[in-house]
């Protein structure tokens, strides 16, 4: 295929700015996908998507389209997702291609992620092409949101379009300019295969389905390919592209995108960001991949059933092909016994990965309390990296202390400032600077402790600023800090799955908050049931669960009241006895009481 021909892009904006939306409208303009066939969010394939109105998992699609000018194109598109917790799925697609559709809502204007994905886009030296969509709506500001535009990105308001993904008004005048301003695909430099693994994702009767945009060289039916980071090689058993389906080709060429299933069983095998070549005439060069996405929410996952641990591992393994950002490792606990510490890059992934694996791999679970990477450093030099509570050191043993610190970007009406400065003092976090965004809004730089962020801190930014703020946050780096470990006790005994690392500061009015819902969730038992937050050996809190009591004077009516205090003196001890030897069953939801800890 002619490389002059070929258009690779994205779509990528702030979350709910209509990016599926408007990939429906490409597809039916092209006529890709029969009108019988067509869907709201047609490219939001997983059940999860579909529910919550979001996009988890960036999809592609092949357009053909004929331009104004007479000429065929093939236009692969990737759809991507919105929120922050999945940038790192937008940074794949970027990788993939040429260009990317800025999208902006015409209501709502530039919000954290658009800046966040503008400045991606800019990295990865993209031809930015900025649309401003939803024009027809009622509350539709386009001049406010092209000075915007102007102003905070420094885009020229000529170079934007105006489109309705909801009618479909401005869809072609978008495709007709995607192929004048983005560039086609670098020619090769020479005939040695090289092709980028940008996704992938397992199916349970094919193997491993690989997402591929070929660089240089062919890929044909049949071929053997070698994996550049482990060496192994794999014949093509199929490859084609997206229409959305997958559709069998005979071959890709350079600048296509496309997928190839092989005889690849192992989903360690297809490592997302590696470069596949030929077996026979391989290429020295290795494409750039991507940087290794860094966990910033750790919690533990167990099987409710033990029988469940083997097919839990399996699950997570298929889900980790699926998102590479995901990270996981065998660990034990007292409580819940065998089970994985995983890693996540935020509370709504670590969410979207629970329900994956109750829904499509019907695994009860239960999850511990989220919680982050610390760094300390022992009086003995030695260096630990902390993302488990139970492996906190004796406070004696303890030179320094370090937790994560995030960059915080809100943007915000000016009439709810003082509510979210005051939020953000909640949270221990530092003011760094505020800039207009135009005269009714700012943008606000905070640093904040990533613990603080994960608790429930975009709720709150929500509630106090009537849904109109918008957030971004990225990795800043590593700062002194003092913490303490509470464990949490329940009839004298500790369970390791609810204690939690927190800020010195913090630690009694958050394992006060804890014991209070713990209080609420643990049954009543026939005898009086002690919640305590502790601090090494000294007592910090305590609540108790009142028992159940049969009213054994009931029967006594007048005489003595040495009878009535001998029966209850007699229930005392019985109550006694039975607390001796009484085990409490802790519910699955008291092992997240700590995210609903206000």
């Amino acid at each position: 295929m002619n490389l002059e021909h070929i258009r690779n892009f994205c779509i990528i904006a702030h979350i709910d700015h209509g990016k599926s939306t408007l990939a429906d409208r490409l597809i039916e303009v092209t006529h890709t996908v029969e009108k019988r066939e067509m869907k709201d969010q047609l490219l939001d394939t997983m059940e999860l998507e579909r529910e919550r109105g979001i996009t988890i998992k960036l999809q592609a699609v092949r357009l053909n389209y004929q331009a104004d000018d007479g000429q065929n194109y093939v236009l692969n598109l990737i759809d991507t997702p919105g929120h922050v917790d999945f940038t790192y799925e937008v940074s794949r697609s970027l990788a993939a291609c040429e260009s990317a559709l800025l999208l902006v809502d015409a209501a709502q204007g530039i919000e954290a992620q658009t800046v966040a994905n503008f400045y991606m886009a800019l990295e990865n030296d993209l031809e930015i092409i900025p649309v401003i969509n939803k024009i027809d709506l009622p509350s539709a500001n386009i001049d406010k949101v092209l000075e915007e535009i102007e102003r905070v990105l420094g885009i020229p308001r000529e170079d934007c379009l105006l489109c309705s993904a909801k009618t479909g008004e401005g869809s072609k005048e978008i495709l007709e300019t995607l192929i004048k301003r983005t560039p086609p695909p670098k020619p090769p430099k020479n005939d040695h295969l090289q092709a980028l693994i940008f996704d992938a994702h397992y199916d349970s009767y094919r193997g491993v389905i690989i997402y591929t945009k070929v660089m240089q060289g062919t890929m044909r039916k049949g071929q053997v390919i070698k994996m550049m980071s482990n060496n192994k090689n794999y014949e093509i058993l199929e490859l084609g592209y997206f229409r959305p389906k997958m559709t069998p080709a005979h071959s890709l060429e350079t600048g296509e995108v496309g997928y190839l299933i092989s005889n690849i069983k192992n989903v360690a095998d297809a490592r997302i960001g590696d470069t596949i070549t030929d077996s026979k005439k391989p290429t020295n060069e290795v494409l750039p991949g991507y940087k290794e996405a860094k966990p910033m929410v750790f919690c533990g996952f167990y099987p409710v059933d033990t029988n469940d641990y083997p097919a839990l591992k399996d699950a997570l393994g298929k889900l980790k092909l699926n998102d590479a950002s995901l990270q996981y490792e065998p660990e034990t606990s007292q409580a819940l016994g065998f089970g994985y510490r995983c890693g996540f890059l935020g509370l709504l992934h670590m969410e979207i990965i629970q329900e994956r694996i109750e829904r499509e791999f019907d695994i009860d679970i239960v999850a511990t309390a989220p919680n982050v990477t610390y760094k300390i450093v022992k009086t003995d030099g030695e260096q630990i990296q902390l993302d488990n509570p139970n492996k906190f050191p004796e406070p004696q043993d303890i030179k320094l202390m370090e937790e994560p610190h995030m960059g915080l970007s809100i943007i915000t009406p000016n009439e709810f400032i003082g509510a979210v400065m005051e939020l953000a003092k909640e949270h221990r976090s530092e003011y760094k600077k505020s800039e207009f965004l135009d005269e009714d809004r700012q943008i606000l730089t905070f640093s904040i402790p990533l613990n603080e962020l994960i608790t429930s801190f975009f709720d709150k930014l929500k509630s106090r600023t009537k849904g109109y703020a918008s957030m971004d946050y990225w990795f800043e780096g590593y700062v002194l800090t003092k913490l303490v470990k509470v464990n949490i006790l329940i009839n004298g005994e500790g369970v390791d799955a609810l204690s939690f690392v927190s800020h010195a500061s913090k630690s009694r009015y958050i394992a006060l908050k804890m014991t209070q819902k713990l209080k609420e969730i643990i049954p009543r038992q026939l005898y009086e049931v002690a919640i305590q937050g502790m601090i090494g050996g000294k007592v910090i809190c305590r609540t108790t669960v009142k028992a159940l009591r049969k009213n054994v004077t009931a029967k006594c009516y007048g005489g003595d009241i040495s009878r009535k205090r001998k029966l209850l003196e007699k229930q005392k001890a019985g109550k006694k006895k039975m607390k001796q030897f009484g085990s409490i069953q802790i519910p699955k939801e008291a092992f997240l009481a700590v995210l609903r800890v206000e």
